[in-house]
């Protein structure tokens, strides 16, 4: 007696290559929604963050050390928007990756660094408002345009350099070859990261964000509550 029900054949990212990932992608309807969406959002963040760029160095008024540091931050977000957010928004959609093996270092090399360059970027933000509100006299001689542009330089530069590190020298995949291996196969951009370099990256971007926020937050409740005492 033969089952009246037969089992879906099962969809790969490329028919024909041997080894190719299998594809599970959305059904039409809510894959339209998606694209939708997610397109939204990566064209809202580009429109956005390069308003900000342009603005900060259009106007002269807006030339401040502080400004340059926010145009800064909007020039990595927009770089997020426009070189990490198209590529990942069909990854997540189609279940493949269709660009390449070779982007696919690149792209992922541009997230993580992208990323945290805007973790450190809000990390110098909030030094500058806590000077700015804790010693508002001596602030303008403090946080100066050389110092706005060694912030912004650590910004970019220790990001850019410890992504490569992570994915062009192999290191961050030390010891779990094995289960590198074994995930990979044609159509798929799986980035494996072994315990250290998850402990690493944990460190530095979760860790010091809260941080120096919690920090303003605390100075500015402070300064606030002075002035209403006098």
């Amino acid at each position: 007696m033969t089952s009246n029900f037969s089992q879906p054949a099962l969809q790969l990212c490329y028919e024909d290559k041997n080894g190719s990932c299998i594809k599970t992608p959305y059904s039409p309807g809510p894959r339209v929604i998606l694209y939708l969406v997610f397109g939204f959002g990566a064209v809202l963040a580009v429109c956005g963050n390069l308003l900000v760029v342009i603005s900060v160095l259009h106007f002269k008024q807006l030339h401040s050390p502080a400004n340059f540091l926010i145009a800064s931050l909007a020039s990595a977000d927009f770089l997020v928007g426009i070189s990490v957010m198209p590529f990942s928004m069909v990854r997540s959609i189609e279940s493949c990756w269709y660009f390449g093996d070779t982007f696919c270092s690149l792209h992922s090399c541009c997230d993580a660094a992208f990323c945290y360059s805007s973790a450190l970027h809000l990390c110098f933000i909030s030094v500058d408002r806590y000077i700015a509100v804790t010693d508002p006299l001596v602030y303008p001689t403090k946080f100066t345009v050389s110092v706005s542009g060694i912030c912004i330089s650590i910004s970019w530069i220790l990001p850019l350099v410890y992504s490569s590190a992570v994915f062009y020298t192999g290191i961050s995949a030390k010891g779990i070859e094995n289960l590198v291996s074994a995930l990979n196969c044609v159509g798929g951009c799986q980035i494996v990261v072994n315990q250290d370099w998850v402990l690493i990256s944990f460190l530095l971007f979760f860790i010091p964000t809260p941080r120096y926020d919690h920090s303003l937050q605390q100075n500015i409740f402070s300064s606030q509550t002075a002035s209403c005492k006098n």
